[in-house]
């Protein structure tokens, strides 16, 4: 009778760096990986948190910018779609640095470079100084949007296939948090008659914190290397750009609608700032709940359908808000906008579930199985990451040009809405017929069968 193995050695931490790494490994996995996964989840979490607070600060600033401080609202609204600008741009080299760096030791830095972003902002917010001064402060706070990258980056590269939708979608809920957190602490802020500095040094403190625990309890992957060919595979394969427009719909919408909703209450609507920081928070509190949700369903149900459905509820959500906005109607139209808050969390969960499950199926329709089928998806997802993050945030760019150019046509957000309900129609028309759509029925040739197996797989992802 064979004696039964023993569970693998803990993983060398000399240096904070693992040597050996093999969450696929079951026996590996509930011996030891598991722990550190979650360990290293946790305080990656807190880091991406911060990062989004400090991205997103500006969508809350600009509630405390009245008229003394003489911006207009089409001013205002492309000051936040250049912080989002830069949040989307760096989030491609923020990709790279985890292996260039390491997972931990590249968190550290990226929390600490926060630093910069709010202590310019401490420094410039009063009244006087010019809008040029504001907006290259405020394209110094997009450095918070390239933490989700990195973040999301070293996540996956801990956590087995199996468990990537839980993982990714708890890693990117716990940051797109932030967005809310600091809405409502400026909510109290407004209500205590304090002032946007106040806000800003609070957040002071917190970033070292988030910087002095990923140093104390993180870890660096030996295993995780750039891979130039990697990334020129991703950049070539048309999945990373059918995913990317996909992630504008859902995670462009998500960072786009927080930017935005506050200043769209207060144009359209005539909420004061107090009156409009009551509810700007909700949206993306719930959008940020909801999104672990999304990643679980898209384990359990096949990312492409959950994201699928998804887009149809919100073009139905997208169409009430056109009714709400016509009718000036503030009560449906708060509702409508929370709701698709909602959804659009729901959707990045199912999108980025996607995103491994993909080149893992075009790996087994090409013959590759097992360990084979895993390390392409783990190198091809890994790589594309990076990209459909950088595209889909630029889809918070285009939200808020395109308000502004609404409020200034139409003097209210109506003409924004229908472009946005005509992109959600699109993006159900992509993620069925490339993901779901089974092909025709064709003669009995080998890439007619080898298609239809990459087909049937996808609709699994």
């Amino acid at each position: 009778m064979t004696a039964p193995s023993p569970a693998p050695a803990p993983p060398n931490r000399g240096g904070r760096w693992i040597q050996h790494w093999d969450p696929e490994d079951e026996a590996f996995w509930k011996a030891t990986g598991e722990k550190v996964a979650r360990r290293n989840l946790v305080f990656s979490v807190l880091s991406e948190h911060i990062g989004f607070s400090v991205w997103t600060m500006w969508s809350v600033l600009v509630l405390f910018m009245g008229p003394e401080y003489g911006l207009t609202p089409a001013d205002k609204f492309l000051l936040t779609s250049m912080v989002t600008l830069v949040g989307a741009v760096v989030r491609v080299p923020y990709t790279f640095a985890v292996a260039v760096f390491g997972g931990r030791n590249w968190t550290i830095v990226s929390a600490g470079l926060l630093l910069v972003p709010t202590v310019a902002a401490f420094a410039v917010m009063e009244p006087g100084t010019s809008f040029s001064t504001f907006l290259l402060v405020g394209l110094l706070a997009g450095i918070g949007g390239g933490n989700f990258a990195s973040s999301m980056t070293n996540i996956n590269a801990f956590f087995p296939l199996r468990r990537k939708g839980w993982a990714l979608g708890l890693n990117a809920g716990g940051g797109n948090i932030g967005v809310p957190v600091i809405q409502l602490v400026a909510l109290a802020i407004i209500g205590a008659s304090g002032g946007p500095r106040v806000l800003l040094g609070i957040y002071i403190p917190l970033i070292v914190v988030a910087a002095v625990l990923a140093a104390l309890y993180m870890d660096n992957l030996a295993s995780v290397k750039n891979d130039t060919g990697a990334a020129k595979d991703a950049a070539r394969d048309a999945h990373t750009w059918i995913m990317a427009f996909l992630y504008i719909g859902t995670f462009g919408s998500f960072i786009g609608y927080s930017f935005a909703f506050g200043q769209v209450l207060q144009n359209q609507f005539d909420r004061t700032p107090l009156e409009a920081a009551y509810v700007t928070f909700v949206g993306p509190l719930l959008g940020s709940l909801i999104r672990p949700v999304g990643g679980s369903l898209a384990d359990r149900y096949g990312g492409s359908r959950i994201t699928l459905w998804n887009f149809v509820a919100m073009g139905a959500a997208t169409a009430v808000l056109i009714v709400a906005s016509m009718q000036k109607s503030l009560a449906l139209f708060t509702v409508a906008f929370v709701v698709l808050f909602v959804l659009s969390g729901l959707g990045n969960g199912s999108t980025y579930k996607m995103i491994p499950g993909i080149f893992q199926a075009k790996a087994r329709a090409s013959g590759l199985a097992g360990e084979e089928a895993a390390a392409y998806g783990r190198r091809l997802s890994g790589a594309s990451m990076g990209l459909i993050g950088a595209v889909g945030a630029l889809g918070g760019v285009g939200i808020n040009l395109a308000f502004r150019q609404s409020f200034l046509s139409y003097g209210s957000g109506t003409g924004a809405f229908v472009a946005f309900l005509a992109c959600y129609a699109v993006c159900f028309a992509v993620t069925w017929a490339v993901y779901l759509r089974r092909p025709a029925a064709r003669p009995a040739a080998a890439s007619a069968a080898t298609e239809e197996k990459a087909q049937l797989s996808y609709a699994e992802v």
